[in-house]
């Protein structure tokens, strides 16, 4: 018999468990199969010695010795900060990719936001009609430079070609082509993890390679990026715009280089971009449709 420890505990409602998720996991689920939502750690781990199938935030690597039987770890976060990612013989980790509709969608958002003038129509005197007429521009025709190009950052390209937009894709195997193509951004998207030695990929050398009407969007991992550097640029006007949904620190410090309210043409989301009501769901159904359920 299969039984599914849930443990999705979490201060944003739309990362918790929910009646419908553990209903859609009941349904998809082999029939039999029992499922248990724990809602503390210590009921979690109390469960731990009959699950075969964990589902959770938090896992700690001493705590494969409690789960004799398991078979699957997953977690909905595309983020390896919470859990192994390597597990004991036969034990199967998985870590979310189903989110990359929401975080593209959130992308455009303060893409468009940026080019069609809804930011500077916020931060501009009253009726700004003639300054905000030379600020705007169309999004279609510009090029983006997608630093973290796997699962989440294609979708995200395909939103963005889909618009018009010329997209070019950085993954491992082609990084060093990263500066030569910076030079000719009209945007550098980060959806890089933070575990793979990308502490500081947007630093000073390659924020000085870009061109003056860049704009940085990260929704990646904080680390990605120089804030210190990143503040400097701003200052200058040496880059358009940062839009930032991540921070080396969270939540965002006024300490940060970037957590002081003079540093110009900073968007600054609070890690927000895969919210939606559904988000728990659907990582149910990427597990089904891989068949990790089973």
């Amino acid at each position: 018999m299969n039984v599914y420890v849930v443990y999705l505990e979490w201060p944003e409602k739309c990362f918790r468990t929910n009646p419908e998720a553990l209903a859609l996991l009941k349904k998809l689920a082999p029939k039999g199969s029992r499922i248990i939502r724990a809602r503390t750690e210590q009921g979690f781990l109390r469960a731990l010695p009959s699950a075969t199938h964990v589902i959770t935030w938090p896992f700690k690597k001493e705590w494969f010795e409690l789960a004799p039987k398991l078979r699957l770890l997953a977690t909905p976060s595309a983020g390896r900060e919470l859990m192994p990612t390597e597990g004991p013989k036969g034990v199967k980790i998985h870590f979310g990719g189903f989110h990359g509709a929401a975080m593209a969608e959130s992308v455009l958002a303060m893409m468009l936001a940026w080019c069609r003038g809804v930011v500077a129509a916020e931060r501009l005197s009253h009726w700004p009609k003639i300054a905000l007429s030379e600020r705007c521009y169309r999004l279609a025709g510009t090029r983006a430079v997608i630093l973290g190009y796997g699962k989440i950052g294609r979708v995200v390209g395909d939103r963005l070609s889909a618009l018009g937009v010329e997209v070019v894709g950085i993954r491992r195997n082609n990084v060093s082509s990263l500066a030569k193509e910076a030079k000719t951004a009209d945007w550098l998207i980060c959806v890089l993890p933070s575990d793979t030695g990308t502490t500081d990929m947007v630093d000073a050398k390659l924020i000085a390679t870009l061109p003056p009407r860049c704009v940085i969007v990260n929704v990646g991992r904080g680390n990605a990026i120089d804030e210190a550097a990143l503040a400097s640029a701003l200052r200058r006007g040496r880059i358009a715009a940062a839009l930032l949904d991540v921070w080396k620190k969270e939540p965002l410090s006024p300490s940060s280089p970037l957590g002081r309210p003079d540093v110009p043409n900073l968007v600054r989301m609070p890690h927000a971009a895969a919210f939606y009501p559904g988000y728990v769901s659907d990582a149910i159904r990427e597990l089904a449709s891989e068949g990790l359920l089973k």
